[in-house]
């Protein structure tokens, strides 16, 4: 969809939503403007017992009945700004901008966008200083975990009903966004916008077929493919976690993932907040299983000790050479652009789901995505965050390509690119969600110990068990 195709004029916008209005009375009172921006407007959310229908003026986006954002298209807002902060830079300031044009046009309320690369210390002095955003576009939900102990942050169940959230998205989406409050219950910090998914395996679809190899269904079947390339003569995996100052974070993907596949969302969980330790027995199997594949010779474009060395982002390169040196490469679908320049969606490389490991865990996706986050309680801002929960305010990368929309609403005929529309497919076959853990766990282990644990592992330095123990030490207390 074009975002052009949203807009339409006050007169009939006005037209359309005073029958909306007249049908639907809101149980919600609007906030007073000088509701102070800590402090959250004590409303009741809408009592239901089913979820809402959601009401699609115009076949536009989804609107919750007699909330804020109904009230916006009949332009009891109009003249307001919302100040949003993130990380955005172009390309995906532009793909932002374009996602808010539907909600500008027919709302009358202008979204400004005042981010940058900066963002993460500025927000946090402009926080300190009393002065924070209206929303904030967090990418790490770490962050605003703090802000919500702090009491910085607007829960937005104050007034949007869980039965709409539940609608909206899947229950782990929910449950990523709980946070602990400042009175020490737990609460929802936003609401989840765009995301990218991780649980991915790219390969050169022309040569693939050609050779006669099936996509892999279950984790079985991946480990008889490996084997069958290994036959073949051929090694199945392109692998490589050198990144700099970052080399190891790739073989932490890895073990999420597995985390996912051989344990429960409990444990992981568990494992993220520092209950489950990494000495554990369900860490340790995690990382056991994909070692069986990255320890082999056989299995590994360059063997065991090419990885390390490695950079992540060439290591999918000799898939691409005819015959391709690898067939396999695991990795979220930022990746193609290290792809070579040319590559063809479809015809040159395909992907296909990471495999279950355990039935019994379901078919888990892990993810990493941003969750917008409410600063300042006033009713145009509450208006905007109601826009966030429909999967049309990320229309931008929908049409153009970057990102997935979080919502379990969003449908294939939104995506504007075969790539993301496929991936969208797939999404929509996950029984659940996770974030990537490392980025949730205290920076000393997540982008530290933890990175360079799987580093002294893969490259032989240390054995597992020290590595798990030496991480688990690094934990801060």
């Amino acid at each position: 969809m074009n975002a052009k195709k949203y807009s339409w004029s006050l007169l009939t916008m006005l037209v359309v939503f005073a029958m909306v209005l007249g049908a639907c009375t809101s149980a919600t009172p609007a906030p007073t403007t000088e509701a102070p921006a800590e402090e959250p407007v004590a409303t009741e959310p809408p009592a239901a017992t089913e979820p809402p229908a959601a009401e699609t003026p115009a076949g536009e986006f989804a609107v919750m009945p007699g909330g804020f954002l109904e009230k916006a298209l009949a332009g009891e807002y109009s003249g307001t700004t919302v100040t949003v902060d993130g990380p955005f830079t172009a390309p995906d300031d532009a793909r932002f901008a374009e996602s808010m044009k539907a909600f500008e046009d027919a709302t009358g309320i202008t979204v400004k966008y005042i981010g940058d690369k900066t963002f993460e210390s500025r927000i946090a002095i402009s926080v300190d200083a009393g002065n924070p955003p209206d929303i904030a576009d967090f990418p790490q939900p770490g962050a605003v975990a703090n802000y919500a102990r702090q009491g910085h942050i607007i829960d937005p169940t104050t007034w949007i009903s869980e039965d709409w959230l539940k609608q909206q998205y899947n229950q782990s989406w929910l449950d990523m966004g709980t946070v602990t409050g400042p009175d020490g219950q737990p609460m929802y910090g936003g609401v989840w916008h765009r995301f990218n998914g991780k649980s991915l395996v790219w390969y050169p679809k022309a040569q693939f077929d050609a050779a006669g190899y099936q996509v892999p269904e279950t984790w079985d079947d991946l480990l008889a493919l490996t084997q069958q390339i290994a036959d073949d003569g051929d090694t199945a995996w392109c692998i490589g976690i050198g990144s700099e100052a970052a080399t190891g974070w790739p073989a932490t993907d890895w073990t999420e993932d597995l985390m996912l596949r051989t344990t429960s969302l409990e444990n992981y969980d568990k494992w993220v907040a520092g209950e489950l330790p990494f000495s554990s027995p369900e860490v340790k199997k995690a990382i056991e299983t994909w070692s069986e594949i990255w320890f082999n010779d056989a299995y590994v474009y360059g063997g065991r000790s090419s990885i390390a060395s490695t950079f992540f982002g060439d290591s999918p390169v000799p898939m691409f050479e005819d015959p391709p040196k690898c067939w396999l490469h695991r990795q979220g679908n930022f990746i193609t652009g290290f792809f070579p320049e040319g590559s063809v969606a479809g015809e040159d490389y395909d992907f296909f789901y990471f495999p279950a490991v355990d039935e019994q865990y379901g078919k888990p996706f892990l993810v990493a995505g941003d969750i917008m986050t409410m600063f300042n309680d006033r009713p145009e801002v509450r208006a905007l965050m109601e826009y966030f929960t429909t999967p049309q305010s990320a229309s931008g990368w929908l049409q153009n390509g970057g990102a997935l929309a979080a919502h379990q609403t969003a449908t294939p005929d939104m995506y504007g690119v075969d790539l993301e529309r496929g991936i969208a497919e797939l999404v929509t076959q996950a029984t659940s969600f996770r974030f990537d853990a490392s980025d949730l766990m205290p920076a000393e282990v997540g982008s530290g110990s933890f990175w360079t644990g799987m580093v002294d592992y893969v490259s032989g330095a240390a054995d597992l068990d020290t590595v798990l123990a030496e991480i688990d030490a690094s934990w801060p207390r």
